[in-house]
Protein backbone atom coordinates (compact mmCIF):
# COMPACT_ATOMS: atom_id res chain seq x y z
CA UNK A 1 0.00 0.00 0.00
CA UNK A 2 1.58 3.41 -1.09
CA UNK A 3 1.84 5.88 1.76
CA UNK A 4 -0.68 8.62 1.60
CA UNK A 5 1.56 11.50 0.37
CA UNK A 6 2.23 9.40 -2.96
CA UNK A 7 -1.49 9.83 -3.71
CA UNK A 8 -2.18 13.77 -2.95
CA UNK A 9 -3.48 15.49 -5.59
CA UNK A 10 -2.00 18.64 -4.82
CA UNK A 11 1.59 17.85 -4.85
CA UNK A 12 3.40 18.76 -7.75
CA UNK A 13 4.94 15.51 -9.67
CA UNK A 14 7.40 14.90 -12.42
CA UNK A 15 6.79 11.73 -14.59
CA UNK A 16 9.72 9.78 -16.44
CA UNK A 17 10.81 6.51 -17.75
CA UNK A 18 13.95 6.14 -15.41
CA UNK A 19 14.64 8.13 -12.06
CA UNK A 20 18.22 7.81 -10.87
CA UNK A 21 19.23 8.61 -7.34
CA UNK A 22 22.99 9.41 -7.38
CA UNK A 23 24.72 11.42 -9.59
CA UNK A 24 28.16 9.86 -9.15
CA UNK A 25 29.91 7.75 -11.43
CA UNK A 26 27.44 4.98 -11.98
CA UNK A 27 24.41 7.25 -11.66
CA UNK A 28 25.69 9.82 -14.60
CA UNK A 29 27.29 6.94 -16.59
CA UNK A 30 24.08 5.63 -16.67
CA UNK A 31 21.93 8.95 -17.20
CA UNK A 32 24.24 9.59 -20.41
CA UNK A 33 23.87 5.64 -21.69
CA UNK A 34 20.17 5.63 -21.52
CA UNK A 35 19.89 9.15 -22.85
CA UNK A 36 22.15 8.20 -25.92
CA UNK A 37 19.89 5.41 -26.10
CA UNK A 38 16.74 7.45 -26.65
CA UNK A 39 15.40 6.98 -22.99
CA UNK A 40 13.96 10.00 -21.03
CA UNK A 41 16.30 10.21 -17.98
CA UNK A 42 15.68 12.00 -14.45
CA UNK A 43 18.92 12.17 -12.13
CA UNK A 44 19.17 13.77 -9.10
CA UNK A 45 21.84 14.33 -6.43
CA UNK A 46 21.46 15.73 -2.65
CA UNK A 47 25.13 17.44 -3.50
CA UNK A 48 25.59 20.54 -4.73
CA UNK A 49 27.57 19.47 -8.11
CA UNK A 50 29.95 17.40 -8.73
CA UNK A 51 32.25 15.55 -6.77
CA UNK A 52 34.72 18.01 -5.11
CA UNK A 53 37.99 16.00 -4.17
CA UNK A 54 39.69 13.33 -6.32
CA UNK A 55 38.11 10.50 -4.13
CA UNK A 56 38.57 7.06 -6.84
CA UNK A 57 41.26 7.67 -9.84
CA UNK A 58 42.32 4.35 -11.53
CA UNK A 59 40.32 3.76 -14.32
CA UNK A 60 40.81 0.42 -16.11
CA UNK A 61 40.07 -0.28 -19.42
CA UNK A 62 37.02 -1.76 -19.50
CA UNK A 63 36.19 1.51 -18.09
CA UNK A 64 37.49 3.37 -20.31
CA UNK A 65 35.67 0.86 -23.25
CA UNK A 66 32.71 2.11 -21.87
CA UNK A 67 33.78 5.74 -22.47
CA UNK A 68 34.79 4.89 -25.90
CA UNK A 69 31.74 3.80 -26.41
CA UNK A 70 29.43 7.38 -24.87
CA UNK A 71 32.28 8.66 -27.59
CA UNK A 72 33.92 10.42 -24.73
CA UNK A 73 37.39 8.65 -24.29
CA UNK A 74 39.54 11.39 -25.11
CA UNK A 75 37.90 13.85 -22.94
CA UNK A 76 38.43 11.65 -20.77
CA UNK A 77 42.22 10.92 -21.43
CA UNK A 78 42.60 14.84 -22.18
CA UNK A 79 41.60 15.75 -18.07
CA UNK A 80 43.45 12.81 -16.90
CA UNK A 81 47.23 11.41 -16.60
CA UNK A 82 49.13 8.72 -17.74
CA UNK A 83 52.66 8.78 -17.36
CA UNK A 84 52.58 7.83 -13.00
CA UNK A 85 51.17 4.92 -14.23
CA UNK A 86 54.15 3.17 -14.19
CA UNK A 87 55.15 2.03 -11.02
CA UNK A 88 54.54 1.22 -7.55
CA UNK A 89 57.54 2.81 -4.98
CA UNK A 90 57.96 1.47 -1.72
CA UNK A 91 59.88 3.45 0.83
CA UNK A 92 60.65 4.67 4.40
CA UNK A 93 59.69 8.14 3.19
CA UNK A 94 59.87 10.06 -0.02
CA UNK A 95 63.19 11.71 0.49
CA UNK A 96 64.09 8.35 2.40
CA UNK A 97 65.62 4.43 1.52
CA UNK A 98 63.29 2.53 -1.77
CA UNK A 99 62.40 -0.75 -0.41
CA UNK A 100 60.99 -2.07 -3.40
CA UNK A 101 59.30 -1.01 -6.40
CA UNK A 102 57.22 -2.86 -9.47
CA UNK A 103 56.16 -1.96 -12.38
CA UNK A 104 52.78 -1.88 -12.76
CA UNK A 105 49.46 -1.85 -14.94
CA UNK A 106 51.22 -3.39 -18.13
CA UNK A 107 54.11 -1.46 -18.05
CA UNK A 108 56.83 -4.10 -17.03
CA UNK A 109 58.70 -5.72 -20.17
CA UNK A 110 56.59 -8.98 -18.99
CA UNK A 111 53.20 -7.56 -19.05
CA UNK A 112 52.98 -4.94 -21.88
CA UNK A 113 52.20 -7.19 -24.57
CA UNK A 114 49.30 -9.10 -22.84
CA UNK A 115 47.79 -5.61 -21.92
CA UNK A 116 47.97 -4.35 -25.57
CA UNK A 117 46.65 -7.03 -27.03
CA UNK A 118 43.20 -7.16 -24.43
CA UNK A 119 41.68 -3.67 -25.51
CA UNK A 120 42.54 -0.55 -27.78
CA UNK A 121 42.05 1.51 -24.75
CA UNK A 122 44.73 2.12 -22.56
CA UNK A 123 44.34 2.95 -18.35
CA UNK A 124 44.45 5.79 -16.76
CA UNK A 125 44.63 8.22 -13.49
CA UNK A 126 40.78 10.00 -13.72
CA UNK A 127 40.43 10.99 -10.02
CA UNK A 128 36.83 11.39 -9.49
CA UNK A 129 36.18 15.18 -9.50
CA UNK A 130 38.07 15.93 -12.84
CA UNK A 131 35.95 12.39 -14.31
CA UNK A 132 32.78 13.65 -12.83
CA UNK A 133 32.20 16.98 -15.03
CA UNK A 134 32.64 15.04 -18.43
CA UNK A 135 30.23 12.55 -17.39
CA UNK A 136 28.01 14.95 -16.51
CA UNK A 137 28.50 17.18 -20.00
CA UNK A 138 28.41 14.05 -21.64
CA UNK A 139 24.66 13.33 -19.80
CA UNK A 140 23.32 16.46 -20.33
CA UNK A 141 24.18 16.60 -24.21
CA UNK A 142 22.57 13.50 -25.08
CA UNK A 143 19.13 14.89 -23.23
CA UNK A 144 19.50 13.38 -19.62
CA UNK A 145 18.06 15.80 -17.15
CA UNK A 146 20.66 16.10 -14.10
CA UNK A 147 19.44 18.21 -10.97
CA UNK A 148 21.79 18.79 -8.06
CA UNK A 149 20.82 19.89 -4.78
CA UNK A 150 18.05 17.41 -5.01
CA UNK A 151 17.26 15.02 -2.10
CA UNK A 152 15.41 12.00 -2.14
CA UNK A 153 12.98 11.90 1.20
CA UNK A 154 11.13 8.39 0.34
CA UNK A 155 10.98 6.06 -2.37
CA UNK A 156 8.46 3.10 -2.80
CA UNK A 157 7.03 1.10 -5.31
CA UNK A 158 3.61 -0.48 -6.89
CA UNK A 159 3.31 -3.88 -9.33
CA UNK A 160 3.60 -0.74 -11.99
CA UNK A 161 5.18 2.41 -11.05
CA UNK A 162 7.80 3.84 -8.68
CA UNK A 163 7.25 6.73 -6.36
CA UNK A 164 10.30 9.16 -4.67
CA UNK A 165 9.22 12.23 -2.77
CA UNK A 166 12.11 14.99 -3.71
CA UNK A 167 12.87 18.05 -1.97
CA UNK A 168 14.99 20.87 -3.42
CA UNK A 169 17.26 21.49 -0.93
CA UNK A 170 17.42 25.56 -2.21
CA UNK A 171 14.06 26.23 -2.48
CA UNK A 172 12.50 23.80 0.08
CA UNK A 173 9.79 22.83 -2.42
CA UNK A 174 8.72 19.13 -2.06
CA UNK A 175 7.10 17.16 -5.21
CA UNK A 176 7.10 13.61 -6.07
CA UNK A 177 8.31 11.98 -9.11
CA UNK A 178 6.91 9.11 -10.77
CA UNK A 179 9.09 6.45 -13.04
CA UNK A 180 8.79 2.99 -14.44
CA UNK A 181 11.94 2.39 -12.89
CA UNK A 182 14.31 3.77 -10.42
CA UNK A 183 17.96 3.42 -9.81
CA UNK A 184 19.87 3.60 -6.72
CA UNK A 185 23.14 4.80 -7.16
CA UNK A 186 23.31 6.75 -4.11
CA UNK A 187 26.30 5.38 -2.66
CA UNK A 188 27.13 3.22 1.04
CA UNK A 189 24.77 5.27 2.75
CA UNK A 190 21.84 4.37 -0.02
CA UNK A 191 18.44 5.18 1.01
CA UNK A 192 16.59 3.22 -2.08
CA UNK A 193 18.54 0.13 -0.37
CA UNK A 194 17.69 0.88 2.80
CA UNK A 195 14.40 2.01 2.13
CA UNK A 196 13.85 -1.06 -0.20
CA UNK A 197 14.79 -3.84 2.03
CA UNK A 198 17.86 -4.98 0.29
CA UNK A 199 20.09 -7.38 1.93
CA UNK A 200 23.76 -7.03 2.10
CA UNK A 201 26.52 -9.80 3.07
CA UNK A 202 29.76 -9.18 4.63
CA UNK A 203 30.47 -5.92 7.49
CA UNK A 204 30.48 -1.95 7.14
CA UNK A 205 33.58 -0.30 9.38
CA UNK A 206 36.20 -2.93 9.46
CA UNK A 207 39.01 -0.01 9.66
CA UNK A 208 38.90 3.82 9.48
CA UNK A 209 41.06 5.85 7.45
CA UNK A 210 41.59 9.20 5.77
CA UNK A 211 42.13 11.31 2.78
CA UNK A 212 44.04 14.31 3.24
CA UNK A 213 44.08 15.74 -0.24
CA UNK A 214 46.83 18.43 -0.83
CA UNK A 215 49.35 20.25 -3.16
CA UNK A 216 53.28 20.09 -2.70
CA UNK A 217 55.77 20.29 -5.39
CA UNK A 218 57.44 15.98 -4.90
CA UNK A 219 58.96 16.37 -8.04
CA UNK A 220 62.42 15.78 -7.10
CA UNK A 221 61.40 12.83 -5.34
CA UNK A 222 58.98 10.94 -8.08
CA UNK A 223 59.88 12.24 -11.32
CA UNK A 224 62.61 10.09 -12.29
CA UNK A 225 60.51 6.91 -10.59
CA UNK A 226 57.46 7.74 -11.65
CA UNK A 227 54.42 6.15 -10.17
CA UNK A 228 51.15 6.76 -8.87
CA UNK A 229 51.32 5.42 -5.53
CA UNK A 230 54.49 5.92 -2.69
CA UNK A 231 53.28 3.42 0.02
CA UNK A 232 55.91 4.75 2.95
CA UNK A 233 56.78 2.01 5.19
CA UNK A 234 57.56 1.86 8.87
CA UNK A 235 58.63 0.07 11.85
CA UNK A 236 55.75 -0.88 14.48
CA UNK A 237 53.28 -1.14 11.47
CA UNK A 238 52.11 -3.98 8.84
CA UNK A 239 48.94 -1.91 7.81
CA UNK A 240 48.37 -2.37 4.01
CA UNK A 241 48.92 1.29 3.44
CA UNK A 242 51.80 1.42 5.81
CA UNK A 243 52.36 4.26 7.79
CA UNK A 244 50.32 6.43 4.87
CA UNK A 245 50.54 6.14 0.83
CA UNK A 246 51.04 8.68 -1.21
CA UNK A 247 48.74 9.09 -4.41
CA UNK A 248 49.49 11.35 -6.95
CA UNK A 249 46.47 12.93 -8.56
CA UNK A 250 48.54 14.89 -11.02
CA UNK A 251 52.24 15.08 -11.26
CA UNK A 252 53.86 16.31 -9.22
CA UNK A 253 52.16 18.56 -7.39
CA UNK A 254 49.07 17.39 -6.58
CA UNK A 255 48.51 14.95 -4.01
CA UNK A 256 46.47 12.45 -1.71
CA UNK A 257 48.05 11.14 1.51
CA UNK A 258 45.79 7.72 2.57
CA UNK A 259 46.45 6.70 6.39
CA UNK A 260 44.74 4.54 8.60
CA UNK A 261 43.52 5.82 12.12
CA UNK A 262 42.27 4.55 15.61
CA UNK A 263 38.78 5.66 15.99
CA UNK A 264 38.78 6.34 19.67
CA UNK A 265 41.92 8.72 19.24
CA UNK A 266 40.21 10.22 15.82
CA UNK A 267 40.37 14.05 16.56
CA UNK A 268 44.54 13.70 17.88
CA UNK A 269 44.89 11.58 14.36
CA UNK A 270 43.02 13.29 12.34
CA UNK A 271 42.97 17.18 12.91
CA UNK A 272 45.33 19.46 10.46
CA UNK A 273 48.59 20.00 12.40
CA UNK A 274 48.24 16.19 12.76
CA UNK A 275 48.25 15.20 9.59
CA UNK A 276 49.97 17.86 8.22
CA UNK A 277 52.83 16.62 10.94
CA UNK A 278 52.08 13.17 9.41
CA UNK A 279 53.39 14.75 5.24
CA UNK A 280 56.35 16.43 6.61
CA UNK A 281 57.64 13.22 8.69
CA UNK A 282 56.59 11.05 5.43
CA UNK A 283 57.55 13.09 2.83
CA UNK A 284 61.30 13.60 5.00
CA UNK A 285 61.84 17.01 3.84
CA UNK A 286 60.44 20.20 5.85
CA UNK A 287 61.69 22.73 3.42
CA UNK A 288 58.71 21.52 1.10
CA UNK A 289 55.75 23.94 0.78
CA UNK A 290 52.57 21.78 1.95
CA UNK A 291 48.94 22.80 1.55
CA UNK A 292 46.25 21.25 2.55
CA UNK A 293 42.81 21.30 0.33
CA UNK A 294 40.65 18.75 1.97
CA UNK A 295 40.62 15.77 5.05
CA UNK A 296 37.93 13.49 5.02
CA UNK A 297 37.23 10.43 7.11
CA UNK A 298 35.51 7.66 5.40
CA UNK A 299 35.79 3.52 6.76
CA UNK A 300 36.57 0.05 4.98
CA UNK A 301 34.20 -1.71 4.35
CA UNK A 302 33.24 -5.38 3.14
CA UNK A 303 29.78 -5.90 1.67
CA UNK A 304 28.00 -6.34 -0.98
CA UNK A 305 23.85 -6.61 -1.77
CA UNK A 306 22.77 -10.03 -1.92
CA UNK A 307 20.41 -9.33 -4.93
CA UNK A 308 20.33 -5.81 -6.93
CA UNK A 309 17.31 -6.10 -8.57
CA UNK A 310 13.74 -6.01 -6.63
CA UNK A 311 11.00 -5.55 -9.30
CA UNK A 312 11.37 -1.86 -10.55
CA UNK A 313 14.26 -0.79 -8.25
CA UNK A 314 17.73 -2.00 -9.24
CA UNK A 315 20.64 -0.85 -6.97
CA UNK A 316 24.64 -0.07 -8.43
CA UNK A 317 27.99 0.90 -7.56
CA UNK A 318 28.15 1.80 -3.97
CA UNK A 319 24.45 1.39 -3.30
CA UNK A 320 25.20 -2.19 -4.10
CA UNK A 321 28.82 -3.12 -3.17
CA UNK A 322 31.19 -1.80 -1.01
CA UNK A 323 34.70 -1.93 -0.79
CA UNK A 324 37.96 -0.39 0.18
CA UNK A 325 39.92 0.92 -2.62
CA UNK A 326 42.75 -1.51 -2.57
CA UNK A 327 43.05 -2.60 -6.59
CA UNK A 328 41.28 0.97 -7.74
CA UNK A 329 38.09 -1.22 -8.41
CA UNK A 330 35.53 0.82 -7.29
CA UNK A 331 34.55 3.41 -10.24
CA UNK A 332 35.59 1.06 -12.67
CA UNK A 333 32.63 -1.48 -11.37
CA UNK A 334 30.33 1.36 -11.31
CA UNK A 335 30.62 2.18 -14.79
CA UNK A 336 30.42 -1.73 -15.40
CA UNK A 337 27.76 -2.01 -14.21
CA UNK A 338 25.43 0.70 -15.95
CA UNK A 339 26.67 -0.70 -19.42
CA UNK A 340 25.16 -3.88 -18.26
CA UNK A 341 21.67 -2.61 -16.90
CA UNK A 342 21.28 0.76 -19.28
CA UNK A 343 20.61 -1.24 -22.92
CA UNK A 344 18.43 -3.80 -20.56
CA UNK A 345 16.13 -0.98 -19.42
CA UNK A 346 16.28 1.08 -23.32
CA UNK A 347 15.20 -2.56 -24.18
CA UNK A 348 12.14 -3.08 -21.72
CA UNK A 349 11.02 0.64 -21.82
CA UNK A 350 10.70 0.65 -26.10
CA UNK A 351 8.48 -2.00 -26.03
CA UNK A 352 11.15 -4.40 -27.09
CA UNK A 353 12.03 -6.73 -24.44
CA UNK A 354 10.34 -8.18 -21.66
CA UNK A 355 10.44 -7.00 -18.05
CA UNK A 356 12.24 -10.10 -16.99
CA UNK A 357 15.39 -9.09 -18.89
CA UNK A 358 15.62 -6.40 -15.49
CA UNK A 359 16.69 -9.65 -13.54
CA UNK A 360 19.98 -10.72 -15.84
CA UNK A 361 21.36 -7.82 -14.77
CA UNK A 362 21.56 -9.22 -11.25
CA UNK A 363 22.16 -12.74 -12.23
CA UNK A 364 25.16 -10.98 -13.97
CA UNK A 365 26.73 -8.12 -12.31
CA UNK A 366 25.81 -9.30 -8.38
CA UNK A 367 28.03 -12.14 -8.94
CA UNK A 368 30.83 -9.58 -10.11
CA UNK A 369 30.28 -7.65 -7.26
CA UNK A 370 31.04 -10.30 -4.65
CA UNK A 371 34.23 -11.12 -6.57
CA UNK A 372 35.40 -7.64 -6.58
CA UNK A 373 34.53 -7.01 -2.65
CA UNK A 374 36.78 -10.20 -2.26
CA UNK A 375 38.76 -9.30 -4.60
CA UNK A 376 40.44 -5.77 -3.15
CA UNK A 377 40.08 -7.51 0.59
CA UNK A 378 42.70 -9.86 -0.46
CA UNK A 379 44.78 -7.26 -2.15
CA UNK A 380 44.96 -5.07 1.47
CA UNK A 381 45.59 -8.76 2.93
CA UNK A 382 48.33 -8.91 0.51
CA UNK A 383 49.88 -5.44 0.87
CA UNK A 384 50.78 -6.42 4.53
CA UNK A 385 53.67 -9.40 2.80
CA UNK A 386 56.01 -6.05 2.03
CA UNK A 387 55.72 -4.96 5.39
CA UNK A 388 56.50 -7.92 6.81
CA UNK A 389 59.49 -9.12 4.77
CA UNK A 390 61.45 -6.01 5.91
CA UNK A 391 60.49 -7.52 9.59
CA UNK A 392 58.30 -4.91 10.74
CA UNK A 393 55.38 -6.24 13.05
CA UNK A 394 52.95 -4.10 14.68
CA UNK A 395 54.18 -3.07 18.66
CA UNK A 396 57.74 -3.10 17.49
CA UNK A 397 59.92 -0.61 18.77
CA UNK A 398 61.15 2.17 16.45
CA UNK A 399 64.78 1.23 17.15
CA UNK A 400 64.56 -2.71 16.46
CA UNK A 401 62.27 -1.68 13.07
CA UNK A 402 64.87 0.12 11.86
CA UNK A 403 67.53 -2.62 13.20
CA UNK A 404 65.24 -4.88 11.03
CA UNK A 405 65.86 -2.63 8.32
CA UNK A 406 69.63 -2.73 8.14
CA UNK A 407 69.25 -6.70 8.51
CA UNK A 408 67.40 -6.53 5.28
CA UNK A 409 69.97 -4.69 3.32
CA UNK A 410 72.48 -6.94 4.73
CA UNK A 411 74.87 -9.50 3.22
CA UNK A 412 73.72 -12.10 5.81
CA UNK A 413 71.82 -15.25 5.18
CA UNK A 414 68.93 -13.76 7.72
CA UNK A 415 68.99 -10.50 4.59
CA UNK A 416 68.90 -12.97 2.14
CA UNK A 417 66.19 -14.91 3.44
CA UNK A 418 64.51 -11.45 4.02
CA UNK A 419 64.85 -10.38 0.18
CA UNK A 420 63.44 -13.34 -1.11
CA UNK A 421 60.69 -13.11 0.96
CA UNK A 422 60.52 -9.44 -0.39
CA UNK A 423 60.31 -10.42 -4.21
CA UNK A 424 57.47 -13.12 -2.79
CA UNK A 425 55.78 -10.48 -1.43
CA UNK A 426 55.98 -8.20 -5.05
CA UNK A 427 54.62 -11.59 -6.64
CA UNK A 428 51.71 -11.33 -4.86
CA UNK A 429 50.99 -7.60 -5.38
CA UNK A 430 50.49 -8.71 -9.41
CA UNK A 431 46.56 -9.71 -8.12
CA UNK A 432 46.08 -5.39 -8.39
CA UNK A 433 48.62 -3.93 -9.69
CA UNK A 434 49.01 -6.46 -12.82
CA UNK A 435 45.39 -8.01 -12.29
CA UNK A 436 43.94 -7.51 -15.65
CA UNK A 437 42.42 -10.81 -14.95
CA UNK A 438 40.55 -9.75 -12.60
CA UNK A 439 39.74 -6.40 -14.24
CA UNK A 440 38.54 -6.96 -17.57
CA UNK A 441 37.81 -10.52 -17.65
CA UNK A 442 34.94 -11.16 -15.94
CA UNK A 443 32.59 -13.84 -17.50
CA UNK A 444 28.73 -14.30 -16.91
CA UNK A 445 28.10 -17.69 -15.94
CA UNK A 446 24.30 -17.71 -15.38
CA UNK A 447 21.96 -15.40 -17.00
CA UNK A 448 19.04 -16.02 -19.44
CA UNK A 449 20.22 -12.72 -21.59
CA UNK A 450 22.99 -15.23 -22.38
CA UNK A 451 22.79 -18.49 -24.81
CA UNK A 452 25.23 -20.97 -23.67
CA UNK A 453 27.32 -23.39 -26.11
CA UNK A 454 27.63 -25.89 -23.81
CA UNK A 455 31.56 -24.92 -23.54
CA UNK A 456 33.41 -23.30 -21.09
CA UNK A 457 36.68 -21.62 -20.36
CA UNK A 458 38.58 -20.30 -17.54
CA UNK A 459 37.62 -17.74 -15.46
CA UNK A 460 37.35 -18.40 -11.92
CA UNK A 461 40.87 -19.64 -11.21
CA UNK A 462 43.90 -17.84 -9.43
CA UNK A 463 45.33 -17.39 -12.84
CA UNK A 464 42.50 -15.47 -14.24
CA UNK A 465 42.86 -13.15 -11.91
CA UNK A 466 46.14 -11.87 -12.81
CA UNK A 467 46.19 -13.00 -16.80
CA UNK A 468 43.08 -12.17 -19.58
CA UNK A 469 41.91 -15.25 -21.37
CA UNK A 470 40.48 -13.72 -24.95
CA UNK A 471 37.51 -16.15 -25.68
CA UNK A 472 34.40 -16.12 -27.63
CA UNK A 473 32.53 -18.30 -25.01
CA UNK A 474 28.98 -16.70 -24.24
CA UNK A 475 29.22 -14.86 -21.53
CA UNK A 476 32.38 -13.25 -22.26
CA UNK A 477 33.43 -9.78 -23.49
CA UNK A 478 34.02 -9.47 -27.19
CA UNK A 479 38.10 -10.10 -27.55
CA UNK A 480 40.01 -6.86 -28.87
CA UNK A 481 42.04 -7.49 -32.20
CA UNK A 482 43.01 -4.99 -34.84
CA UNK A 483 40.79 -5.32 -37.75
CA UNK A 484 41.16 -2.99 -41.18
CA UNK A 485 37.83 -1.08 -42.50
CA UNK A 486 38.50 0.72 -45.41
CA UNK A 487 42.12 0.79 -44.97
CA UNK A 488 42.41 1.83 -41.58
CA UNK A 489 42.99 0.01 -38.62
CA UNK A 490 39.75 -0.66 -36.60
CA UNK A 491 39.19 -2.88 -33.37
CA UNK A 492 36.74 -5.62 -32.93
CA UNK A 493 34.86 -4.06 -30.22
CA UNK A 494 34.55 -0.96 -31.96
CA UNK A 495 32.45 -2.57 -34.29
CA UNK A 496 29.93 -3.32 -31.75
CA UNK A 497 27.85 -1.84 -29.22
CA UNK A 498 26.03 1.82 -29.13
CA UNK A 499 23.07 0.46 -28.02
CA UNK A 500 22.60 -2.37 -30.53
CA UNK A 501 22.73 -6.15 -30.91
CA UNK A 502 25.63 -7.08 -33.62
CA UNK A 503 26.12 -10.42 -35.47
CA UNK A 504 29.41 -11.01 -36.63
CA UNK A 505 30.28 -13.73 -39.14
CA UNK A 506 32.71 -14.29 -42.28
CA UNK A 507 33.03 -15.70 -45.94
CA UNK A 508 30.36 -17.88 -46.21
CA UNK A 509 28.23 -16.68 -43.32
CA UNK A 510 25.65 -14.69 -45.37
CA UNK A 511 23.14 -16.90 -44.19
CA UNK A 512 23.38 -15.78 -40.48
CA UNK A 513 23.01 -12.03 -41.67
CA UNK A 514 19.82 -12.34 -43.73
CA UNK A 515 18.48 -14.23 -40.31
CA UNK A 516 19.27 -11.06 -38.51
CA UNK A 517 17.84 -8.92 -40.86
CA UNK A 518 14.58 -10.96 -40.50
CA UNK A 519 14.75 -10.72 -36.69
CA UNK A 520 15.22 -7.35 -36.86
CA UNK A 521 12.31 -6.32 -39.01
CA UNK A 522 10.09 -9.02 -37.24
CA UNK A 523 10.96 -7.76 -33.76
CA UNK A 524 11.25 -3.60 -34.74
CA UNK A 525 14.91 -3.57 -33.08
CA UNK A 526 18.36 -2.08 -35.07
CA UNK A 527 20.78 -5.39 -35.53
CA UNK A 528 23.96 -4.14 -37.34
CA UNK A 529 25.79 -6.74 -39.71
CA UNK A 530 29.08 -7.20 -39.81
CA UNK A 531 31.37 -9.88 -41.94
CA UNK A 532 34.73 -10.21 -41.74
CA UNK A 533 36.83 -11.43 -44.99
CA UNK A 534 39.72 -11.06 -47.07
CA UNK A 535 38.67 -8.53 -48.95
CA UNK A 536 35.21 -7.16 -47.99
CA UNK A 537 34.94 -3.34 -46.12
CA UNK A 538 36.36 -5.04 -43.30
CA UNK A 539 39.55 -7.32 -43.22
CA UNK A 540 41.42 -9.57 -41.01
CA UNK A 541 45.16 -9.30 -43.18
CA UNK A 542 47.08 -9.46 -39.57
CA UNK A 543 45.12 -12.24 -38.83
CA UNK A 544 44.04 -11.58 -35.10
CA UNK A 545 40.59 -12.39 -35.48
CA UNK A 546 41.22 -15.14 -36.47
CA UNK A 547 42.99 -16.19 -33.54
CA UNK A 548 40.40 -14.85 -30.74
CA UNK A 549 36.96 -15.68 -32.85
CA UNK A 550 36.94 -19.15 -32.04
CA UNK A 551 34.90 -19.45 -35.41
CA UNK A 552 34.58 -20.84 -38.39
CA UNK A 553 34.39 -18.89 -41.00
CA UNK A 554 30.62 -19.48 -41.72
CA UNK A 555 30.30 -19.26 -37.66
CA UNK A 556 28.36 -16.86 -35.97
CA UNK A 557 28.76 -14.28 -33.05
CA UNK A 558 25.70 -12.68 -31.38
CA UNK A 559 27.38 -9.52 -29.85
CA UNK A 560 24.96 -7.78 -27.54
CA UNK A 561 24.74 -3.90 -27.09
CA UNK A 562 27.45 -4.26 -24.16
CA UNK A 563 29.96 -5.91 -25.87
CA UNK A 564 29.01 -9.51 -24.31
CA UNK A 565 29.07 -12.69 -26.60
CA UNK A 566 25.47 -13.68 -25.71
CA UNK A 567 25.25 -16.32 -28.64
CA UNK A 568 28.02 -18.34 -30.79
CA UNK A 569 27.69 -21.10 -33.45
CA UNK A 570 30.69 -21.73 -34.74
CA UNK A 571 29.72 -22.77 -37.59
CA UNK A 572 26.96 -22.50 -40.37
CA UNK A 573 23.94 -24.26 -39.18
CA UNK A 574 20.93 -25.47 -41.19
CA UNK A 575 17.97 -23.33 -40.10
CA UNK A 576 19.85 -20.00 -39.30
CA UNK A 577 16.72 -18.39 -39.08
CA UNK A 578 15.37 -20.76 -36.26
CA UNK A 579 18.60 -20.13 -34.67
CA UNK A 580 19.02 -16.50 -34.34
CA UNK A 581 15.08 -15.86 -34.07
CA UNK A 582 15.34 -17.93 -30.62
CA UNK A 583 18.72 -16.39 -29.50
CA UNK A 584 16.82 -13.40 -29.51
CA UNK A 585 13.92 -14.28 -28.26
CA UNK A 586 15.60 -16.27 -25.36
CA UNK A 587 17.76 -13.26 -24.93
CA UNK A 588 15.24 -10.70 -24.78
CA UNK A 589 12.74 -12.61 -22.40
CA UNK A 590 10.24 -12.61 -25.55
Amino acid sequence: MLKNIFLKDEIRKVSVPVFIVGAGPSGLTTAALLAKYGVKVLAVSQHSGTANSPRAHITNTRAMEVFRDLGIEEKVYDVASVEEMENVVWCTRLAGQELARLSSWGYGDDRRSEYLTASPSKMCNAAQHVLEPVLLDVARESGAEVLFNTEVLEIEQSSEKVYALVRNRETGEEYIVESDYAVGADGARSLVARSLGFEFEGKMGEGHAVNCWFDADLSKYCADRKAVLFPTLQPGNDDWIGGGTFICVKPWNDWILLFMYNPDNADAETNEEAVLERIYTLIGDRDVDVNIKAISKWTVNNMFAKSMVKERIVLMGDAAHRHPPAGGLGTNTCVQDAFNLSWKLAYIINGYAGQDLLQSYSDERQPVAKQMVNRAITAMVNMQAVPQALGFFPGQSEEDGWDALEVFSSPTEEGKTRRKKMREALELQNWQFNGIGGEAGHHYLSSHAIVSDGTTAEFNSENSQVHIHPTTTPGATLPHAWLQRNGVNVSSIDLVGNGKFTIITGLGGDAWLRSAAKVSESLGIDVNLVSISVDGDITDHYGAWADVSEIEDDGCLLVRPDRFVAYRSKGLVSDTDAAISQAFRAILCL
